[in-house]
């Protein structure tokens, strides 16, 4: 079942964020983050910038948010999107659902364009996103730099 989140799912989606930054590959964070840290965060989704879980069983496999790109009104209709999924839910189809649903209710929120920024040593996320019509739309080198390492980072990019 997939759902807009409450504030009481946010530990999960706290924990299945700290869960990816560990992995040193799919976030820019190179600490863990707290629930306290990311409800103002969790607040700023609205209507049109939701953020959703996906629950089996009476547990969150995984979430999805939609911001805003850029913050200007022009790019309103563009939105970045973040993806994360639980360890024990990887490659069951939760991240294919999350990204399924959200396509389907971009038209509905005025959404034309959706932007992932990934790293590129990203290989899962990457060929997810491909799978789901995105594609390459800028290479920056070495603009991050975690844990010692300088890291390149793509952006994809699909019209809805």
């Amino acid at each position: 079942m997939i759902r807009t989140a409450i504030e009481s799912d946010l530990s999960a989606i706290v924990e299945i964020y700290n869960h990816a930054v560990a992995t040193k590959i799919i976030t820019a964070d190179v600490e863990p983050v707290t629930v306290e840290s990311r409800l103002a965060w969790f607040h700023s989704h609205s209507e049109q910038y939701p953020l959703w879980v996906l629950e089996r069983e009476g547990t969150i496999a995984g979430w999805f948010s939609l911001r805003m790109f850029y913050g200007r009104a022009a790019y309103r209709s563009t939105t970045e999107i973040s993806l994360y999924v639980a360890p024990q839910f990887h490659r069951q189809g939760v991240g294919q659902a999350l990204l399924t649903h959200a396509i389907d209710q971009c038209p509905k929120l005025g959404i034309h364009t959706l932007i992932a920024i990934v790293f590129a040593e990203n290989a899962p996320s990457i060929a997810l996103l491909r799978k789901f019509g995105f594609e390459q739309w800028g290479y920056l080198p070495q603009v991050a730099r975690s844990w010692e390492v300088d890291r390149d980072v793509i952006i994809l990019g699909r019209k809805v």
